[in-house]
């Protein structure tokens, strides 16, 4: 297997690259949910559809995003960080790694349905977010968390709840946003890693592909691998994955068009 990276675009060419080649089975896409979810949100003339130009093979991974403020924040948990949104507007700086993001979807999300008082500041990739959040510049966040776990362990940062429907397996002591008390479907949603291909790609083809994804993820290193990424193992299978994206879509696209953002 050849990997070529086809970044660019919020990755818009690499998704249309492998939505316009030939389906044998031979180019395919791993990609995050962005490309194939909220870009069909965020812009207008998008060169190919998700919807009908791939079709999923297997969710290899999935990655969590964790609620979490600087330690100058006085919350320890959801319902004390909304009331601490509302009893102090222009207090909160929320930082996002980009406009139209999970963060930034939440974040919009958490403003109109619970009144709180949070100033979206996007930036150019998670990096400078991280930088800025340990500095102070921004005091709250949805990250992923590869990127924020170091720093709970020194005290600079505080996470308040993780996105998914069970607890993540970096952070077994920091409860879902349902154990918090909030079980709205956006927080439910979790970052799946999907492996995809052209949309007429015979399925006999896509059922032995899916195999042997089934069976690389199954395996101990492949897991460890994916656990020390920060993320989870899954390895569905073709059907589950399809029917997976089905049900993520539509919850996606709501929340990216109530952000009001669009790319071009």
């Amino acid at each position: 297997m050849v990997v070529e990276n086809k970044g660019g675009a919020g990755g818009i060419i690499g998704t249309d690259y492998v939505a316009k080649s030939a389906p044998d089975g031979y180019t395919l896409l791993m990609t995050i949910p962005g490309p194939i979810t909220s870009n069909l949100a965020l812009y207008k003339k998008l060169p190919y559809d998700p919807r009908t130009e791939l079709r999923p093979i297997s969710d290899i991974a999935t990655a969590r995003t964790v609620l979490a403020v600087n330690s100058s924040v006085p919350a320890k948990t959801v319902a004390e960080l909304l009331a601490y949104a509302k009893a102090s507007p222009g207090k909160l700086r929320m930082g996002s790694w980009g406009a139209g993001t999970q963060p930034h979807t939440i974040q919009t999300y958490i403003a109109r349905q619970y009144q709180a008082d949070m100033l979206h500041v996007p930036y150019r990739g998670e990096g400078p977010m991280v930088t800025d959040l340990l500095a102070g510049q921004v005091n709250v966040t949805v990250g992923s968390v590869t990127a924020l776990k170091q720093h709970f362990a020194t005290g600079k940062l505080r996470p308040l709840a993780v996105t998914g429907t069970r607890r993540a397996q970096g952070l077994p002591d920091v409860p879902t946003f349902a154990e918090a008390g909030y079980p709205d479907d956006p927080f439910r949603l979790t970052g799946p890693i999907t492996l995809m291909a052209p949309a007429k790609t015979p399925q006999d083809i896509i059922d032995r592909l899916g195999r042997e994804t089934a069976s690389l993820v199954a395996s101990a290193d492949m897991q460890r691998r994916i656990v020390d990424m920060g993320a989870e193992p899954l390895g569905n299978t073709p059907a589950q994955a399809e029917a997976a994206y089905k049900a993520y879509l539509p919850v996606v696209l709501k929340l990216t068009a109530d952000t009001g953002v669009t790319l071009d």
